[in-house]
């Protein structure tokens, strides 16, 4: 098959969840024999040189990017918020990416169209003008429940007024979309539940992040620090809300036991609070050249979130690493997890100091989590399987259309 991927952001580098989980499907899809192109935004918010991205995966997808500015303008922020309109996606229109777009589906035939996120399906309308392929919408989350999540948690009134609106309008947006589209992917199993109840005719499917093995090699003799370590761009809000929590509300507890851990901290565009923070046993190294060795070299994953959606790539890449993970309910959504056997869930101050005190105690618990952890990752998140089932669904949308 021949596939057209519209991304919000480049597939390359592999420094965020996002770019990951395009990546492996790009990669998985090339490596099962079919035909990808790729068109990327390159935005503000994750600048990429195209002169940087590996000559093989370049010339393979023929990659093109367009570049779009995602900085908040104060006008046209006030304009959506007057006439009710999502902001979050309206930023996204772009006359230079609607303009390679057409030209790309003018020059070229495609089997299926897949619009990775949300935000990238506000071209929808130009795919339909100029291509009669299935469009596929890879859904990496729910995106209105992120802002519906991080409303809630707003203690601000004025803030939790905008906020609620912004959620308000992307919830209005993506439940009408969703069934403009000819098939969804979504990326968990309780996100596949939401698309399926609310575009009742729009065949849906669920596909986790995959991994393909030999890209992540387990090695046991590589030596780890006994510490805690949470890795993960920090201009994502949901992460630096819960950093700000556990530093604020579980760290002070912790440092208070005997012989504490230390905590080590690593991502993307960390804010100056955490830059600036000098707190006892806490390192911040900001990111690192890779995340993979990163992981390797530390010990116990901490993710304390409480205001994401879809699946946390991180927290496969430590399982897969054969860590042991302590994360919150949401952190933990859309693994098939068994509580204390694969990871250990804590969403209370409490909860999380007791689960630290008893994994760090603990080497032997520590090592079974970890060996149950990756065990479940080589079942449920094998990205050659995967891509044969997304195959399949590709084919099935083909003869429907």
């Amino acid at each position: 098959m021949k596939i057209l991927l519209l991304c919000n952001k480049s597939p390359w580098p592999l420094h965020e969840g996002g770019p990951i989980a395009m990546y492996a499907i790009i990669n998985g899809l090339l490596k099962a024999g079919h035909t990808v192109k790729v068109l990327a935004a390159n935005t503000n918010k994750y600048s990429v040189d195209p002169s940087s991205i590996p000559p093989e995966f370049a010339e393979a997808t023929q990659i093109e990017f367009a570049y779009i500015d995602l900085a908040i303008k104060p006008l046209p922020a006030l304009y959506n918020y007057l006439t009710g309109q999502s902001y979050h996606v309206a930023r996204f229109l772009n006359r230079d990416f609607a303009g390679k777009l057409e030209k790309i589906l003018l020059r070229e035939n495609f089997d299926i169209i897949q619009v990775e996120m949300l935000y990238t399906s506000i071209y929808l309308e130009t795919i339909r003008k100029f291509s009669k392929a299935p469009v596929v919408l890879r859904a990496h989350n729910i995106e209105h429940l992120i802002w519906q999540r991080i409303a809630e948690n707003c203690r601000n009134p004025l803030k939790r007024h905008y906020l609620k609106h912004l959620y308000l309008t992307l919830r209005e947006y993506e439940l009408n979309v969703i069934n403009k589209v000819d098939g969804i992917v979504a990326i968990t199993g309780i996100d596949a539940l939401f698309f399926g109840r609310n575009a009742k005719k729009v065949p849906v499917l669920s596909i986790p992040f995959g991994i393909d093995p030999e890209s992540y090699p387990f090695n046991e003799a590589i030596p780890a620090e006994s510490d805690l370590f949470h890795i993960g761009s920090m201009n994502w809000f949901p992460n630096d809300e819960g950093i700000r929590w556990f530093i604020d509300h579980v760290w002070p507890e912790v440092i208070k036991k005997e012989n504490p851990p230390h905590l080590c901290l690593a991502g993307r565009m960390m804010p100056a609070w955490l830059r600036e923070l000098k707190m006892r046993n806490v390192k911040v190294v900001g990111e690192v050249p890779n995340a993979w060795e990163f992981i390797q070299q530390h010990g116990v994953m901490i993710v304390p979130l409480f205001s994401g959606s879809g699946i946390r790539v991180k927290i496969i890449e430590a399982m897969m690493a054969g860590k042991a993970v302590i994360s919150t309910r949401i952190g933990a959504e859309g693994i098939e997890y068994v509580d204390g056997i694969h990871l250990i869930i804590a969403d209370t101050k409490e909860q999380f100091t007791d689960a630290i005190e008893r994994v760090m105690n603990d080497a032997g618990l520590r090592k079974s989590l970890g060996v149950n952890a990756r065990k479940l990752m080589l079942s449920k998140h094998d990205n050659n399987k995967l891509i044969e089932e997304l195959s399949r669904f590709y084919r099935r949308l083909i003869r429907r259309h």
